[in-house]
């Protein structure tokens, strides 16, 4: 996987980012193109394409039980992407914490290798309620 910083954005790509950074919580692809209309994005194509741009360098996640997506917090500080990402999904507000845990990564590796299962990628939801919420 490239690094974040090595992906130069397109225009539609920039957008897509940047609704993604100032909304705070995760968003459909439906909902990013409903917030681009105004600025020329017209086709869910133009933003699946520049989401999957920005899933492929990183920079974004796709959160599969929302069928949604939330910007990486590790692109955000230039930090080198983890092989495995872990969200902590609040049920009652919608808050999303990205986390990662080294010794839960190195048991997935582990118990991986053990089957001679190579590892591209892995995310794991969580869902319950946040401190706020419970």
């Amino acid at each position: 996987m490239a690094q974040p910083h090595e992906l130069k954005l397109t225009k539609n790509q920039g957008l897509v980012l940047s609704v993604l950074e100032s909304s705070g919580q995760p968003l459909s692809a439906y909902t990013i193109l409903d917030r681009l209309r105004g600025q020329g994005l017209k086709a869910p194509l133009q933003v699946y394409r520049a989401l999957e741009k920005l899933l492929e360098h990183g920079r974004v996640h796709r959160l599969e039980s929302m069928n949604a997506f939330v910007v990486c917090c590790h692109s955000r500080q230039g930090q080198i992407h983890p092989r495995i990402t872990a969200f902590e999904i609040c049920e009652a507000c919608g808050k999303v914490n990205e986390f990662h845990d080294r010794k839960v990564e190195d048991a997935l590796v582990k118990y991986a290798r053990s089957s001679g299962f190579k590892i591209r990628a892995t995310t794991i939801e969580v869902h319950g309620l946040c401190a706020n919420c419970h």
